[in-house]
């Protein structure tokens, strides 16, 4: 079996097995390698100048955590994943067409594991999923957390389960017609088991990001550190037959160099499905507002496919909720919501009170189908004090129209674990670090919500239960509020696939709203949603021409009259052109 590792300043580089000692042959460019037998349950570790042992950076399996040995896996094999891949049937929808589901495993399932969310697809299936999106899985301290502080970037969290059953899980997904979009963190590592700066100028102290160290893009040295980002890539796209990436926070990714490190990886997956003649897609997750990230390169973007717009969920959370703390001080009633579901971005190059400066630039030259959409996601509700999701803070008449404002916009829809029947639990911020790191967290996440003013004391990410009161209660979905919720959901999505809303993506909704009186109308391709916001009824002009009422929040009672149409109070009305 062959080892290898670059470290450009050592002496001298050992594989460390048991009490065993090899010695790898210096190589050009700063990379190490030897030849060694190991069994398939020996772990393995290297030591730099004679130093301690310390995983391998590309270590694909931890199965004893961060501060344990690294181990081999069948890469080739990985369950079947590839060969099942390749089978015929199944193949990605494009995003144009896609419902994306976000999914944490350790909290989708009372068990949290990769066997146990399978269970649920049919489920998912049922709802009209396109795309499972799960947050990271890259190894990082302890059993329970987000994701976001892994430090070993190749090897799957174990306690979800081998990277066997996380390619089974896949190979099911396919099964079953959905894709599968991996979560992965590129712009810093987590403090604690992060060994990979021992081996080179992985990080740079010339920029800072709000989590950790920033990693070296563009500095000496840093071609490899780049190699090791996108390879990372494709292994999740290649050996465990990933259908795409998002990426976490590209704003703190810093890349001066005249091709932004971006650009490099997303023509590496762009040549991988072009290869194995896959739909594989990069979504970079940006508060910046600007669309030169999913401009094509020719034009002088760098050729992602997808971002994230989060103007339209604090356009939504601001009008139904109220709230105008933090961020949403930046969003104004129902003319930001409209803009909203125009343009994607709100902030167009105006000034941000928020951010004490001028913000965004037009979103010229890009299509609907290039932002991603949500009313939820994991940031949104586990970043606030108590973690409550919109189901725990509105009525059902309000989560309607939202879901539907959601579904039915020419954007890619995304919806959060539990968001379909409107779950009551709560999505917390949970970890499980040593206890002085845990302690500085805590701290630091009671500072972070004080711009915020929230009520109530913040639940401690260290202890059990803030993570075990984050998992999902199925049983819900008896209750007839909840499946009421859930058929509405079921609804909308087979009415935007049937009508192929996302096909009409270049083409901006016809949006119509009166502030004064709390209603709002969109047209898009051949649906027509109205929404009456007001707490009684009233009459709301919408477009001249031929319209079928397929789908009511409300019973209605032949109130259609041409150019008009009487909306109940707090009610949601959805046509279909019968052109």
């Amino acid at each position: 079996m062959r080892f290898s590792v670059w470290a450009p300043a050592a002496k001298s580089v050992e594989l460390v097995v048991g009490e065993r000692r090899v010695a790898l042959q210096a190589l050009e460019g700063g990379h190490w390698q030897c030849e060694a037998e190991l069994d398939a349950n020996e772990g393995y570790r290297y030591s730099l100048d004679g130093g301690s042992p310390v995983p391998d950076p590309r270590s694909r399996w931890q199965r004893d955590g961060v501060h344990g040995a690294s181990f081999a896996i069948d890469a080739e094999g990985l369950g079947g994943a590839r060969q099942a891949s390749e089978a015929p049937g199944f193949r990605a929808v494009p995003l144009r067409e896609a419902i994306i589901y976000e999914l944490h495993v350790g909290t989708f399932t009372a068990e949290g594991t990769y066997r146990a969310a399978q269970s649920k697809l049919g489920h998912l299936k049922s709802l009209g999923i396109t795309h499972v999106e799960l947050l990271p899985l890259a190894t990082f301290p302890g059993g329970r957390g987000w994701g976001y502080d892994g430090v070993d970037l190749y090897a799957p969290l174990p306690a979800y389960g081998t990277p066997e059953t996380l390619a089974e899980f896949i190979q099911a997904c396919h099964g079953m017609g959905i894709a599968v979009l991996l979560d992965v963190v590129y712009n810093h590592l987590g403090p604690d088991g992060n060994y990979i700066g021992q081996f080179g100028p992985y990080f740079t102290d010339r920029y800072k990001t709000g989590w950790g160290a920033a990693i070296n893009y563009d500095g000496p040295q840093s071609d490899e550190v780049r190699r090791f980002v996108i390879d990372n890539a494709l292994m999740w796209l290649d050996d465990y037959q990933f259908d795409g990436l998002r990426l976490d926070a590209v704003h703190a990714i810093f890349s001066f160099e005249a091709v932004h490190v971006l650009e490099d990886l997303a023509a590496a997956v762009m040549k991988l499905a072009a290869d194995s003649q896959r739909n594989l897609v990069v979504i970079a997750e940006s508060d910046l507002n600007d669309p030169r990230l999913v401009r094509d390169v020719s034009k002088g973007g760098l050729g992602l496919d997808a971002h994230w717009c989060d103007d339209f969920h604090h356009a939504v959370h601001r009008f139904f909720t109220g709230e105008t703390a933090g961020y949403y001080a930046d969003f104004d009633g129902l003319g930001d919501l409209a803009k909203a579901l125009r343009d994607g971005y709100v902030y167009q190059g105006q000034y941000s009170v928020h951010r004490q400066r001028h913000h965004g630039r037009p979103p010229r030259g890009i299509g609907s189908d290039q932002m991603v959409v949500s009313a939820q996601n994991h940031d949104q509700i586990g970043n606030r004090a108590q973690g409550e999701r919109l189901s725990m803070l509105l009525e059902p008449a309000p989560l309607m129209a939202i879901a539907a404002l959601t579904l039915l916009s020419p954007f890619v829809p995304m919806l959060f674990q539990g968001e379909e029947w409107g779950a009551c639990t709560p999505f917390l911020y949970f970890t499980d670090h040593n206890e002085e790191l845990g302690r500085l967290v805590a701290e630091g996440r009671a500072r972070e919500f004080s711009s915020f003013k929230w009520q109530g004391d913040v639940p401690n990410p260290q202890d059990p239960n803030t993570f075990l009161r984050s998992k999902l209660d199925w049983r819900e979905m008896t209750e007839p509020r909840h499946a009421q919720l859930f058929e509405w959901h079921r609804q909308l999505i087979r009415l935007r696939q049937s009508n192929r809303v996302g096909n009409a993506a270049r083409a901006k909704p016809a949006v119509k709203f009166s502030a004064e009186k709390n209603w709002l109308s969109f047209a898009h391709g051949a649906i027509l949603a109205v929404f009456n916001f007001a707490e009684q009824p009233q009459r709301v002009p919408r477009p001249a021409g031929e319209w079928n009422l397929v789908l009511a929040s409300e019973t209605t009672e032949g109130t259609d009259a041409g150019v008009s149409v009487v909306v109940p109070a707090r009610a949601t009305l959805i046509y279909q052109s019968r052109a």
